[in-house]
């Protein structure tokens, strides 16, 4: 994969502030983070670089917690949380010992602004019309809702999947290949995707969007549902599985989750934060009048407080992540994990 090019900080400062940002603080970070470019995506204004940045043990035998934004490019709050998290591991990287500490044995990679040319046009899609969350090649139950759940039918309607049979976009490939380089295969993996929009609660979801099945993970969600209600209650999340409210084609966390599965090598959980967008709009119902006011905190102290708001709980996923053995569920507990798991999410007595 192709290191981070030179004439990138140009390009990227002259398009949008979220990759000024990111190569701000790939610069700051200095030799303690490597950044690479995955792909080059053309607009109206010119390329625009996809940069993944990558800090810590690089040894697949440790564990890794994968941080993703931008996707979809009207989300543009999901990106400055990324950002934010990343600007404070590198503000600690100056003096912070026991972040030293814990990097020797854990690996962290960031993803900001996987669709830039999106972020660059307030559109939820990619410059090519393409809903990058509905671009993997997986079709869903029955039961999708119209539109919404995804389709093939123009790129001038949104949820656009894309042509069908053809490749991925080069952001949703970018994306993918980049998750099984770094995360797919280790012992303990963990993506957390950041994304807004969805109701008055921040939802944590977990696979699948594609079918009312539970994932083969479900005890090892529930044991890390556990912990986080022991140790950061309380806490604003509604932890869930994404069918609980609607399904989808095409999600690219199902495709990889079920890559991994195939690999048949240690444990890979994706999740994804939907972050209650609503409150915002609550708040400030003049949101509505602008086509980001849905997604983003329009006002300067609300932004600031969404950014504040999540850093304890991205912290507790650093930590959880590392220690992953510790609580991962045994041979004698994880049947209790999972029969709990079913009750709590889908809603099933277990006889």
């Amino acid at each position: 994969m192709a290191v981070l090019p030179t004439d990138a900080a140009p390009r990227a400062a002259a398009a949008l502030p979220e990759l000024q940002e990111l190569l701000r603080l790939i610069d700051q970070g200095g030799s303690m983070l490597q950044a690479r470019e995955l792909a080059s995506v053309a607009t109206s204004a010119g390329a625009l670089p996809v940069i993944g940045v990558t800090l810590g043990n690089p040894d697949p035998s440790v564990p890794a917690l994968g941080f993703i934004g931008g996707v979809h490019g009207l989300e543009r709050i999901g990106a400055q949380v990324v950002l934010a998290y990343l600007g404070s591991l590198v503000r600690r990287l100056r003096w912070d010992l026991s972040l030293h500490q814990q990097l020797e044995s854990l690996r962290l990679v960031f993803l900001p602004v996987v669709n830039p040319g999106g972020v660059q046009a307030g559109t939820r899609a990619n410059p090519r019309g393409v809903d990058l969350m509905r671009n993997a090649p997986q079709d869903a139950d029955r039961g999708v809702p119209f539109l919404i759940g995804g389709h093939r039918l123009t790129r001038q309607l949104p949820f656009f999947r894309g042509p069908g049979g053809a490749p991925m976009e080069a952001e949703s490939e970018a994306l993918c290949r980049f998750v099984r380089e770094e995360l797919l295969g280790r012992p303990v993996a963990v993506s957390i995707d950041f994304h807004s929009g969805f109701g008055l609660r921040d939802r944590i979801w977990f696979p699948y969007a594609r079918t009312r099945r539970p994932m083969r993970h479900l005890a090892e969600i529930h044991a890390l549902c556990e912990v986080l209600d022991q140790c950061l209650s309380p806490h604003p999340y509604v932890m869930e599985p994404q069918s609980r409210h609607y399904l989808t084609h095409g999600d690219l966390w199902d495709h990889l989750y079920d890559e991994a599965l195939s690999l048949d090598r240690g444990i890979f959980l994706p999740m994804t934060l939907e972050m209650g967008s609503w409150l915002w709009v609550k708040k400030n119902p003049r949101q509505l009048l602008s086509r980001h006011g849905m997604f983003n905190p329009l006002i300067e102290h609300r932004q600031q407080r969404v950014l504040r708001r999540h850093m304890a709980w991205m912290d507790f996923m650093t930590r959880a992540t590392q220690s992953a053995f510790r609580w991962l569920p045994g041979p004698d507990t994880r049947i209790d994990h999972g029969e709990q798991a079913l009750i709590r999410w889908y809603r099933r007595t277990v006889r």
